[in-house]
């Protein structure tokens, strides 16, 4: 018993080392992708929607851009939207669709420029959360991998800017933060 803890003392100093001299493989890189806003148009999932219309949003991932998302493909998607009986705009998660408790959005009445790093907690993984016009939300996507293998979750900020009741078109801005790991939530490459 003893020359084994004879043997493993030796060993465990050099994989510390060795661990040191690599630096963190869980510390957050260098950004590689700036953070821009982006004016998008989904259309409501329900009630008379155009056939083929987008009513789903893919946040992306270190590996694939942010991009609308027709449902009905069976595309991953992080949310989805749809309109209430007000024409107010519905943010959907995973979960809120039974789905699987992935995504999540939270409603906030900061101001868009204002949003600088998204928050922990706090995020509705379940149900639906209703935004009116000139409203916004922070959303996050289903659990990812990072090229670390870490796994993450990526975010973004909308602001509804109209709604169409007609076509059922919903208009937002939206600025997605693809770097692994990262909160930030400001243009430009982020810092945390």
């Amino acid at each position: 018993m003893r020359s084994l803890r004879f043997l493993l003392g030796p060993l465990w100093l050099l994989c510390l080392a060795l661990a040191v001299a690599c630096g963190d493989p869980f510390a957050l890189g260098k950004p590689g992708f700036q953070n821009v806003v982006d004016t998008v148009s989904l259309y409501a999932l329900h009630g008379g929607t155009p056939v083929r219309t987008p009513s789903g949003y893919f946040i992306g991932t270190q590996g694939l851009p942010p991009a609308p998302v027709l449902i009905q493909n069976g595309g991953p998607f992080d949310f989805a939207v749809d309109l209430d009986t007000l024409n107010q705009v519905v943010v959907l998660p995973t979960g809120a669709l039974k789905l699987g408790l992935g995504s999540g959005v939270q409603a906030t009445t900061t101001p868009f420029d204002s949003i600088r790093i998204a928050p922990n907690g706090g995020y509705k993984r379940d149900s639906a959360v209703t935004i009116p016009v000139g409203g916004r939300a922070i959303v996050h996507s289903r659990d990812s991998q990072c090229s670390n293998l870490i796994t993450v979750v990526y975010y973004a900020k909308i602001e509804i800017l109209a709604v169409d009741a007609t076509s059922r078109k919903i208009t937002f801005l939206i600025l997605v933060d693809d770097n692994c790991g990262f909160r930030g939530l400001e243009p430009g490459f982020p810092a945390r």
